[in-house]
Formats: structure tokens, C-alpha cells, sequence
């Protein structure tokens, strides 16, 4: 069985692996020009679930040795010394030495590089069409080139062209959450030691944390604005902009972070947006990771759900025995509840991470300073429904 996969980030080449691992044929077609080798992008957490398909990978032990090594979050405030809180104190999942965060350009350079000694890989490409027929898929490619294939699979991303394609325009499907996040490098010097340095306003946060490999930090703005922004959509200087509209007048390092966001050539910028639909596969073609389901970045685990959806999917096609319909339901029913778990935790989390008031900003404070100081039970009460834990509960098949 031949599987065109198309995207290259985190959810295709696992994907890729696994269906080779069960002797399938996948073929993965990324957009950019080569293989995003490096170490941009922030850093994202893998949970329990993805570290022990990462395991079945034989990947955790190299995953470990890039992890971030970030310790503590530290809360800045005008005039005073930071609130500082251990990880492990913030929630238990951080404790659990199955989690791991790392960079995710490192992340996706470790997964290319475990695949592509098997995995045909076309870089520079993408899907123009598909057409279904009883025997397969027919895709035609923006380089012209046409190819059938037995399944194909959207591992790209929120703004998925292989979901557009297959289920229609995004505005249907993605939902925005009412804020916005940019992502970029910043001197090294802006950063506090193994510390996640966060800076409250209302309705927006800053957050700078050092690079180790680098020597430099990471700048990651996340603030509330209600409608969706589509005109600046793939235009960096209007985004930088819109950006540096929304945080004027902050205090801290923020000015510094925004001259400096001008300056970098890695800028992120997004909406923070779910993908809803109903269900994630039509006729011989089917979605994984942030494609089907983006719980929304920053605030929603979809790097660990890339990695479970994409095993799960290779597992219930290897199950099936090539009845793609069998194996597309048995996916979409062990993923449901997850999913959902994830998705609502993830608003949840966007509701709490960002204070609305000055008053929901001192009660945040006063939260983080008497959280190491409660009896456990309490303690781990307050925190249940986190994202953390919700991440941190799927049991995998196989």
C-alpha cells in the first residue's frame, strides 16, 4: 500500500516510520524547499504518551539529551524580585521523567533524520488536487507531476492544503480562540538562567527563555484580541506591526523584545485557532495531528498529539489489513475522547495563562506564590484538568 503523506514537521515523518515499521510504502511531500533542519521554532512539550512512542522509536534517549533543561518558570514584576516555581511544583506531569521539552526545529531535524534513510521524501512540492476514484487517489502536484496513491494523509498543519482540498474552506473548520501568538529569537542576555521568565499584562503575556545550543533566547508574545486578523496573513512586516500595536506601553524587557523581533530572521506568527470537524477522514483520505485536530498552539499539546495520532493511525491501517474505511473509523474512535480531553483543556488553559483584569493578574500572582506552600492532595486538586495532565492520559494500542 502506497500512503502520500503530505508534511514534513512532526505528525508526517512519525507517520512515515511507523508505516514503513508495518510495511506500507509512505511517500511525504513537503512545501518548503528542504528539510527544516535546525533549531528554530519554541519549544514544545512531549508528554508520556508521544515519549513512549518516541521509545518505540528507539528516538527517547536522544530526545532527553536536547531537552531544554529549563527549570523553573519565574513571574517578573515592576520593582520586585521574580516568583519563582519549579516545574515539577507547577504540575506533577512536568515531574514525570517521560516528559520532555525540547526546541521544535531539533525535534523535527531528529525525526527527518530517523526516516529518511527509508522514506521517499519530495521537498519543494506540494498538493495542487486530488481526485478519488475506486482504485486510489490521483493527486496532481504544484510541480505538475501526477501520481496515484492508495491512501493520502493531511499532516499539514493548521492551515492544511490537503484539508481544504478534502473538506473545504478553513474559515468552516478553524476556530478562532480570540488571541494571537509570535515566536522569535532575541539576544541571549534578555533570558534568565534556566528560567522561563514570564512577564503579565492584561490580556497579553511575554515570555523569554534561554537557548542552550545557541546561546541565544526565545521571545514567545501570546495576547487576547478578539476577530481574526486575514489580511495579514503571510506578511511578516504587517504582522510585526500588528504585534507591536498590541504591546505598546508594556513595561519589563518588552520594548527590548519588540526592537529585537524586527531584527530576527526566524519570526513565527499565528492565530491561536482549533481545528473542529466532525470527523477527520472522507473516502481514502484522512488528517493527523494539527490538521484534524489543533488544540490551539501554545496553549494546546499538539506536538504530543501529532505524535499519538500519527501511531495510532499506522497501528489501526496495519490492524485492518488494507480496509482503509475499517481502519479511518477504528482511528477516529480511539483518538475521539482524547481529543476532546485535550482540545477543552486547551481552552481552559487560554482562559487562565493570559489575566483579562488587573485583578486576574494580582490573583495569578498571589496563586503562583502560595502554590508550593499547600498539602499535596490540595495541591494536585487545583491543578487536575490541566492541559499538562490531560496530555499525559492516553494509553497507547500495541
Amino acid at each position: 500500500m502506497e500512503i502520500l503523506i503530505s508534511g514534513a514537521g512532526v505528525a508526517g515523518p512519525v507517520l512515515a516510520y511507523w508505516l514503513r515499521r508495518h510495511g506500507m510504502t509512505p511517500v511525504v511531500v513537503e512545501r518548503t524547499p528542504s528539510p527544516r533542519i535546525g533549531l528554530g521554532g519554541h519549544a514544545v512539550d512531549l508528554f508520556a504518551p508521544a515519549m513512549e512512542v518516541a521509545a518505540r522509536m528507539a528516538l527517547d534517549g536522544v530526545l532527553r539529551q536536547s531537552r531544554t533543561e529549563l527549570d523553573a518558570l519565574a513571574l517578573v514584576r515592576r520593582g520586585k524580585l521574580p516568583v519563582e516555581l519549579a516545574f515539577d511544583a507547577l504540575a506533577p506531569a512536568f515531574a514525570d521523567d517521560r516528559h520532555v521539552e525540547i526546541l521544535r526545529g531539533e525535534l523535527v531535524t531528529t525525526l527527518h533524520a530517523a526516516t529518511r534513510g527509508d522514506v521517499e521524501y519530495h521537498f519543494g512540492d506540494s498538493v495542487r488536487s486530488l481526485r478519488e476514484d475506486s482504485g486510489g487517489c490521483h493527486v496532481t502536484f504544484e510541480s505538475g507531476t501526477t501520481r496515484r496513491f492508495d491512501l493520502v494523509v493531511g499532516a499539514d498543519g493548521l492551515h492544511s492544503t490537503v484539508r481544504r482540498l478534502t473538506f473545504g474552506d478553513e474559515k468552516e473548520m478553524v476556530h478562532h480562540l480570540g488571541g494571537y501568538l509570535a515566536v522569535f529569537s532575541v539576544p541571549g542576555d534578555l533570558a534568565l538562567p534556566r528560567r522561563t521568565a514570564v512577564y503579565n499584562g492584561v490580556n497579553r503575556i511575554a515570555v523569554v527563555y534561554p537557548v542552550k545550543q545557541t546561546g541565544l533566547a526565545r521571545a514567545v508574545l501570546v495576547f487576547r484580541k478578539p476577530g481574526q486578523e486575514h489580511d495579514i496573513h503571510r506578511d511578516i512586516a504587517a504582522q510585526q506591526r500588528f504585534v507591536r500595536r498590541e504591546y505598546a506601553g508594556e513595561g519589563w524587557r518588552v520594548p527590548v523584545l519588540l526592537d529585537a523581533m524586527e531584527n530576527a530572521d526566524d519570526f513565527y506568527f499565528d492565530s491561536l485557532s482549533q481545528v473542529r470537524l466532525g470527523s477527520w477522514s472522507r473516502g481514502r483520505v484522512t488528517l493527523v495531528g494539527d490538521a484534524g485536530f489543533a488544540p490551539g498552539p501554545a496553549v494546546g499539546g499538539g506536538t504530543t498529539l501529532a505524535f499519538v495520532s500519527a501511531y495510532v493511525l499506522a497501528h489501526a491501517l496495519a490492524e485492518a489489513q488494507g480496509d482503509h474505511a475499517a481502519a479511518f473509523s477504528a482511528y477516529e474512535s480511539r483518538m475521539h475522547d482524547y481529543v476532546r480531553t485535550c482540545r477543552e483543556a486547551a481552552q481552559r488553559a487560554m482562559r487562565r495563562a493570559i489575566p483579562s483584569s488587573w485583578a486576574h493578574k494580582a490573583a495569578s500572582t498571589t496563586a503562583l506564590r502560595l502554590l508550593p506552600r499547600l498539602p499535596r492532595p490540595l495541591h494536585r486538586r487545583l491543578l487536575a484538568g490541566g492541559v499538562s495532565n490531560a496530555l499525559s492520559s492516553f494509553t497507547l494500542p500495541g
